[in-house]
């Protein structure tokens, strides 16, 4: 016969966890009641002033119920995700894991950028405003970004389009080699952005596991699959962005594990990448958070001399060749008040991003969320304490390290709209919160995820 405390503890804990179960679906409804919100008031704005420049707020997107190509393929890859992706997780062996989630991942994203056909997939990148429509101007690459600048603002000559003038030149520079080498043009940009972006989710894998998280990883990993903002992964760049900052941070987590093989080598590859990663868009300075987060996981600082020389070389490498980061993002700043964020209102933006951000994160990240938030406290007080590889306080510290990113760049005033695209690097991040629910409901969350991908790309027409 059992003793009567242990019987208490029982109770406790399935209470506990009825509890933990409820609030979970009460987060995912309050999820969608802000995703609702944001559209109803949005819509009201739009057409009273038309002061949000989207079609379908919060989404930079059209209504435009229809099926294509990739219709049957992305349900059908839905399906298999979610009825076996959480036994094939543990199954597999780690490489061969690994392997299987990007692979799944280009695969889920190609099919639902193909539910437009293989004209809405080419045709973003195609854009007058996209970035290989200037690869021409870049004959002479020293030349192009010793005026760089001099092209940013609207009103100088040949001011340059919107995504060029909005990023620093390493974006564009990514277009210009493709090109080199044979590859110019949308349909190769978007095979680029898709095959190089599905490898984020394959990163944060790698991730967890230099972090000790194995267990986390597996459990994730067909969360990671789903991934709702494969949507504008396929095609846009911000996928590919996306991919070399989770990259970055993986190879910093594999520098600060004990045993590394060649830790020297992740620890200055690992800067080259995040160092790049803020040649392609100012707003990833911001992964700083994250990468502090990675070592204090880790709690070693080992990896950050050599990651720092590896940043700072990338810089160093741009700042010879004539472009200085400072005054390119002073003048980006001063480039988007000139455009349609001088109207969008901040105080519907500063709160509907985050509905984007449910939508493209996926519901169950948001409930995975719930939880990191409500262990982080306890988390904290730990860190004092050596690192025990804890599954639980690694997921909690890096997803709440995305969010702080997220939440800085929302209240900064410079994500009006369209974050469902720029905040992608972090978004990835937020999926691993998904590791946190129960077992046993794992499949509806994974449907959920499904869910919300399949209705976006099939219900609207999304500007990427």
């Amino acid at each position: 016969m059992k003793p009567r405390g242990y019987q208490r503890h029982v109770r406790e804990a399935v209470g506990d966890e009825r509890a933990g179960r409820g609030l979970d679906a009460l987060t995912a409804v309050a999820a969608l009641l802000l995703v609702g919100a944001a559209a109803v008031v949005g819509t009201s704005i739009e057409r009273a002033d038309g002061t949000l420049h989207v079609g379908w707020p919060p989404l930079y997107a059209s209504w435009l119920p229809h099926t294509g190509p990739g219709t049957v393929p992305a349900t059908a890859l839905a399906v298999v995700a979610v009825l076996y992706g959480t036994h094939l997780a543990r199954a597999l062996p780690w490489r061969g894991l690994v392997a299987a989630v990007w692979a799944a991942s280009v695969a889920w994203t190609l099919s639902l950028a193909l539910v437009d056909g293989w004209r809405g997939f080419t045709e973003p990148l195609e854009s007058p405003y996209e970035y290989p429509a200037s690869v021409d101007r870049f004959g002479d690459v020293g030349a192009a970004l010793r005026g760089f600048t001099g092209h940013i603002l609207v009103g100088q000559p040949d001011n340059w389009p919107t995504h060029v003038a909005g990023h620093p030149p390493g974006a564009i520079l990514t277009f210009v080699a493709l090109d080199r080498v044979g590859l110019g043009g949308g349909a190769w940009a978007g095979i680029w952005c898709v095959v190089v972006g599905g490898s984020a989710a394959a990163a944060v894998l790698v991730a967890l596991r230099a972090l000790g998280a194995e267990r986390a990883a597996r459990s994730a990993a067909p969360f990671l699959v789903l991934f709702p903002g494969a949507v504008w992964v396929g095609a846009s760049a911000d996928g590919y962005f996306a991919a070399v900052a989770a990259w970055g941070l993986a190879l910093l987590a594999v520098a600060a594990a004990p045993g590394a093989r060649a830790p020297r080598a992740a620890a200055l590859t690992a800067g080259l990448l995040l160092g790049w990663t803020v040649y392609l868009s100012y707003g990833l300075v911001l992964l700083a958070i994250p990468a502090v987060a990675v070592l204090v996981c880790a709690r070693t600082a080992r990896p950050l001399p050599l990651a720092v020389v590896g940043a700072l070389s990338v810089a160093a490498a741009f700042t010879v060749a004539g472009f200085w980061w400072w005054e390119g993002y002073r003048l980006v700043v001063e480039r988007y008040y000139q455009g349609v964020a001088a109207v969008r209102p901040y105080g519907y933006w500063v709160w509907a991003n985050l509905a984007n951000a449910v939508l493209a994160a996926g519901i169950a990240s948001a409930a995975g969320l719930r939880r990191v938030l409500s262990l982080l406290p306890g988390e904290v007080r730990s860190l004092p304490r050596p690192a025990t590889g804890s599954d639980t306080g690694v997921v909690v510290l890096l997803v709440a390290a995305a969010f702080c990113a997220i939440s800085v760049a929302d209240l900064s005033g410079m994500s009006k709209g369209e974050t469902e695209r720029i905040w992608l690097p972090f978004l990835v991040w937020l999926v691993p919160a998904a590791a946190l629910l129960p077992h046993r409901d794992r499949r509806v969350w994974l449907a959920l995820q499904a869910a919300a991908a399949l209705l976006v790309n099939h219900l609207l027409r999304t500007g990427w």
